[in-house]
């Protein structure tokens, strides 16, 4: 029988870095010219510096270059995981000053709004005609013509009575036909 464990497939992803910040502090095995080299990046690389020097006193020049040149791979990793790093710190910094200026205007709208509220309750003196005072129209019973007002069509409508209708006429009942009129149907039936 086979197992059908699904997590064994996916040990492997385990040991992958998840973020380049893991550089910093993670420990790498280093396989140089002299064995392995273990340990974070800063001190693999002082590791390496303290080799290149000790085969610089010893006079050889080509393990003095391999060193220098595995130091230097491990610098380069190091300076851009705190380029990276440094990068994310000014984002969260920029972050949370967006946030902080965005509590700090709230803060300001939530203190003007019991003004604000003040305000919309008092009575307002404003420029709008319709909460202007109004002056009080007195019904004289005079025409139109008199009060000055514009005589429009619906109030000429409404001065002049409308007519009473006339009844109407009864309907003709049509004629009781005659005896003849069938035969003559019968007959232009025929022609056709």
């Amino acid at each position: 029988m086979r197992s059908s464990n699904k997590r064994s497939r996916n040990k492997n992803n385990r040991n992958r870095p998840n973020t380049v910040g893991n550089v910093v502090n993670r420990v790498f095995d280093s396989s140089g010219p002299d064995g392995k080299v273990r340990g974070t990046p800063q001190q693999i690389i002082d590791k390496y510096n303290q080799l290149a020097r000790d085969a610089q006193l010893s006079n050889d020049r080509v393990n003095a270059e391999n060193f220098q040149q595995h130091a230097e791979h491990y610098m380069r990793m190091l300076s851009e995981a705190q380029r990276e790093q440094d990068a994310r710190r000014e984002q969260d910094t920029r972050r949370e000053q967006q946030e902080r200026e965005n509590r700090d205007r709230q803060s300001q709208r939530d203190t003007e709004r019991p003004a604000r509220q003040e305000q919309d309750a008092a009575p307002q003196s404003s420029n709008d005609p319709a909460e202007a005072p109004q002056p009080d129209v007195i019904d004289r019973g005079d025409d139109t013509a008199d009060s000055g007002l514009v005589e429009t069509p619906e109030s000429k409508a409404e001065e002049k009575p409308k007519k009473p209708r006339a009844p109407r006429k009864p309907r003709k009942k049509p004629e009781p036909k005659s005896e003849d009129a069938p035969a003559q149907e019968t007959t232009s039936d025929a022609a056709e």
